[in-house]
């Protein structure tokens, strides 16, 4: 994909998302993933294409998200009728085959993936995940220093980013997906039992 085609589906994914924090954060997520990919070895242009196309349903309202995927025949875990807004990370990976016309594997599964992540994860899934999570537009603490850390070790970023994610679900004592448990024990490490 070249610089033009990628303008194009740009301009095509803001008319479509129709929000302007949303498109500027998924145009910074695009360039950081096209960076981890250049740093990491893999293909710039599939993870550029991904992060552009990561949060294609990501404002539809709860109902929405169910009702679309329902009307797609899309199975629907307990965990994701629960917290409906993961959804849209799957459904963002359909939309993008529909809307977009895209059939890339890679692509499609790191569109899928970069919300809860996943116990297999391919380093362009593991990209776009950390993209995603370490975008320059993103205000926390420890941003920078993962950023800088992802850059050089996907693996250690990603534990990094998994863990927290972890902590600041639970201290809003939300529902942690199980994907996201697995995928941290897939790194090798056990997360904390929560106790009472």
């Amino acid at each position: 994909m070249d610089g033009l085609q990628f303008i194009d589906i740009a301009r095509a994914v803001r008319m479509q998302i129709n929000q302007h924090a949303r498109c500027a954060h998924s145009l910074r997520v695009a360039r950081f993933a096209e960076r981890l990919a250049h740093d990491h070895g893999e293909d710039p242009s599939v993870a550029r294409l991904a992060g552009l196309l990561h949060d294609l349903a990501r404002l539809y309202s709860m109902p929405r998200l169910i009702a679309e995927c329902e009307a797609r025949r899309m199975t629907i875990d307990s965990f994701e009728r629960a917290n409906p807004i993961v959804l849209h990370a799957r459904l963002g990976a359909v939309l993008a085959t529909e809307e977009f016309g895209i059939r890339d594997e890679a692509v499609l599964s790191a569109i899928r993936k970069h919300t809860v992540a996943d116990p297999v994860m391919s380093r362009m899934d593991t990209i776009v995940y950390l993209a995603d999570a370490l975008e320059p537009g993103r205000e926390y603490p420890q941003r920078a220093d993962w950023a800088e850390l992802a850059r050089r070790d996907l693996d250690a970023a990603l534990r990094c980013v998994l863990e927290s994610s972890i902590d600041y679900q639970r201290a809003k004592d939300a529902d942690v997906a199980p994907q996201t448990f697995a995928a941290l024990r897939a790194l090798g490490v056990q997360p904390e039992k929560r106790t009472a």
